[in-house]
């Protein structure tokens, strides 16, 4: 006979999550004590043991912060230990591809004797902050990670969320976690360094949470555009400041901070943008590539009549007046079946969020709406469409 069956135990809990996001000015400068009241923000009346794990970019383009950092320890040696020498990592895509650099950071930490009370500060920019991340959340379960965002991309978005990863099996962000910070400081001075490309190409997410979730931010980056592109760091302050609220404002009120539904509205414009960059062996940058897959999106959108032709212009311009792309020739490549590779972004998608396949599209500027397919013919026009205005263009 089979054996009678007992109650089922319903397990639930709940548990609250809460990390500050500061914006500073001169974070290592004598006088500025946001770090070390950070890192004592429990107040829990002890010395915190730090770790520290520094984008090589960050270090080289300012040699004398390590210096600055050793002198703030020193300054504050009541409420923060430095627990070794910084560990220098190379930026870049690179640093979040296989498992070296991940191995490379659970291996110092261990050899460091942190435990779950300890601090990792890492400072660099998104992918460095992603690897460190996950590795940080593996560790004993978790330590206490302090990120210090030192680009756009970084500050307005990478850096202030929930989400760690890395890049594996042929895809961005394939292994990962998901696990909150114990606080992230933005320092805008550690922007007025980046080249170029690290400067301009976080834009691109402020463009695209304006564009579905806050008109007035949009306009506002239309208005800066020549500014923005001309590396003026208080127009690039304000940019920072809202897109980082609006994000921390969607993961605090969406319902869904740990991603378990099918839909992804931050991540607009995003399955063609990480398509891109592995089809670009990750030499297009995140923001680059996201810029081009909020083009797709847009003209898209706008082909299904939920775009006014002008609000798809000023998309297109405002993006292209910040110096952001709106194409790139990898659109154009095929599979050996003929069918253009960019397509397999969809799926991708798809399968990385699990359900039904879920992309956000712009309903107006500062609205937007939720599709569950997307037309190969119609994603082809919309390339076509990009296509045309990038000959002209030139």
């Amino acid at each position: 006979m089979p054996e009678p069956s007992t109650p089922s135990f319903n397990q639930r809990f709940d548990i609250a999550f809460a990390y500050p996001v500061h914006f500073t000015r001169g974070l290592l400068q004598p006088g500025n004590t946001c770090l070390p009241d950070t890192l004592d923000r429990l107040k829990e009346g002890r010395c915190h043991r730090v770790a520290v794990i520094v984008d090589s970019g960050v270090s080289d383009a300012r040699p004398a912060m390590l210096e600055e950092l050793r002198e703030v320890a020193h300054a504050h040696r009541d409420r923060m230990e430095l627990a070794g020498p910084p560990l220098i990592l190379p930026g870049g895509e690179a640093v979040k591809n296989g498992w070296k650099p991940v191995r490379n950071v659970m291996t110092t930490l261990g050899d460091l004797h942190l435990d779950r009370q300890s601090f990792v500060l890492a400072i660099g920019g998104g992918s460095l902050l992603d690897m460190v991340g996950f590795a940080t959340s593996i560790v004993h379960r978790g330590l206490r990670l302090v990120r210090v965002p030192t680009t756009t991309l970084a500050q307005n978005d990478a850096g202030v969320g929930v989400k760690n990863g890395m890049n594996e099996h042929g895809q961005k962000n394939f292994v990962g976690t998901f696990a909150p910070p114990f606080a992230v400081i933005n320092d805008a001075e550690f922007l007025t360094t980046l080249p170029p490309p690290h400067w301009i190409g976080g834009v691109a997410e402020a463009f695209k949470v304006a564009i579905i979730k806050d008109a007035d931010l949009f306009g506002q980056l239309c208005d800066d555009a020549e500014a923005l592109a001309g590396r003026d760091l208080e127009a690039m302050a304000r940019a920072v400041h809202r897109c980082a609220v609006l994000h921390l404002e969607h993961i605090r009120t969406s319902g869904d901070p740990f991603e378990f539904g099918s839909a992804r509205p931050l991540d607009f414009g995003h399955w063609a943008g990480h398509r891109l960059e592995v089809l670009s062996d990750y030499h297009l940058g995140h923001g680059q590539a996201t810029a081009v897959g909020i083009a797709i999106d847009s003209v898209y959108a706008a082909a299904n009549d939920l775009l006014a032709d002008a609000e798809l212009e000023a998309i297109l311009t405002g993006l292209e007046r910040c110096g952001l792309p709106t194409w790139s020739d990898l659109l154009d490549r095929r599979t050996p079946g003929g069918n253009l590779d960019i397509l397999a972004g969809l799926e991708q998608f798809r399968e990385h969020l699990g359900g039904e396949l879920t992309v956000t599209l712009p309903a107006g500027i500062g609205e937007r709406i939720e599709v569950h397919h997307m037309s190969a013919e119609a994603v082809a026009d919309a390339i076509g469409t990009l296509r045309q205005r990038t000959k002209q263009d030139r």
